[in-house]
């Protein structure tokens, strides 16, 4: 494995791609090896040594299917799959989100109506945090790590968590339906994708309310801030464009071209690039945040969602 490796979770082919952003190319795919029933997300570990894919079923939010009950466990540097974290029942675990300040690892368990607790090191389940909704689908940290949102999808609305003390502090109402979820680099505002209209909710972390809607080119789904705090990317699935929003006057700014269907965004740690997957076409998208432009189009599997980075 290279020094810096995007990792891509296809959903498709149940299976993992690791691409050298710098070859611009798949190096490598790893099988899920979970008959019925795959993984959609995927965190790493500090190191960036270990991968985390929960399996969530073999369905989407809120429809009837198989209920994944477990968490792979996946040696990067060798490209295996080295253990299985169980949460003993089938919970649908979605998003897992490594916090840096704490080192553990919050996993979204839909059916629980929870995030659960992981200790990567020891790989156990340490607690859980509940989010008083169903379908917790997505999930935002403040950057201390303190706090979580998660987008609960058909209740339309924001938990917020106390991470720390593991407790939900507050139920926001945002819309009929909502879709993923990220924060501001100031931690200052909270971004929910709004499904009945194309407009973004943008919450105030401290009245804890939605502060203001952003209207979109069509209905959105992930997005994710640069690092400057200047702008959010929000894929438009309907368009096939990355929408960019100005966030000191909440209105997009331009809309980026992409392959059919984005789905998830991911800025790299050094803020140069987005990279985009796109769930039709089985490409991703990596986006030079100084031009504006698609630099490079990577080929990675079968309905390619849920992204990570390691270094």
């Amino acid at each position: 494995m290279s020094a810096q490796s995007l990792l891509v979770v296809n959903q498709g082919d149940s299976t993992l791609s690791i691409i050298d952003p710098v070859l611009g190319a798949q190096v490598a795919t790893i099988a899920e090896n979970t008959p019925g029933v795959h993984g959609h997300e995927i965190a790493v570990s500090a190191d960036g040594r270990t991968a985390f894919m929960p399996i969530y079923g073999s369905s989407g939010v809120g429809l009837p299917g198989i209920d994944g009950h477990e968490m792979l466990v996946i040696d990067l540097p060798s490209r295996a799959i080295v253990d299985h974290i169980d949460f003993g029942h089938g919970v649908r675990p979605h998003q897992p989100v490594l916090d840096p300040a704490s080192g553990l690892i919050y996993v979204t368990t839909e059916l629980d109506k929870t995030i659960t607790v992981v200790d990567p090191r020891t790989r156990k389940i340490i607690g859980t945090v509940p989010t008083g909704q169903p379908d917790s689908h997505m999930l935002a940290l403040s950057h201390d790590g303190h706090l979580g949102y998660t987008a609960n999808v058909r209740p339309g609305t924001v938990s917020v968590l106390d991470l720390t003390g593991r407790k939900m502090l507050a139920v926001i109402p945002v819309s009929k339906e909502v879709q993923r979820i990220s924060i501001s680099a100031d931690d200052k505002q909270v971004f929910t994708a709004d499904q009945s209209k194309p407009q973004l909710a943008v919450i105030n972390t401290a009245t804890r309310q939605v502060q203001t809607w952003v209207p979109l080119p069509g209905t959105g789904y992930g997005s994710a801030a640069t690092l400057d705090g200047h702008w959010l990317l929000v894929a438009i699935p309907s368009t096939d464009q990355v929408a960019v929003v100005d966030l000191s006057s909440m209105k997009v700014a331009r809309n980026i071209d992409v392959p059919g269907a984005p789905q998830e965004i991911l800025v790299r740690p050094d803020g140069k690039f987005a990279y985009v997957s796109c769930i039709k076409t089985g490409k991703v998208a990596a986006i030079n945040l100084a031009q504006w432009t698609v630099e490079k189009q990577f080929t990675a599997g079968k309905n390619a969602d849920g992204l990570g980075w390691a270094n």
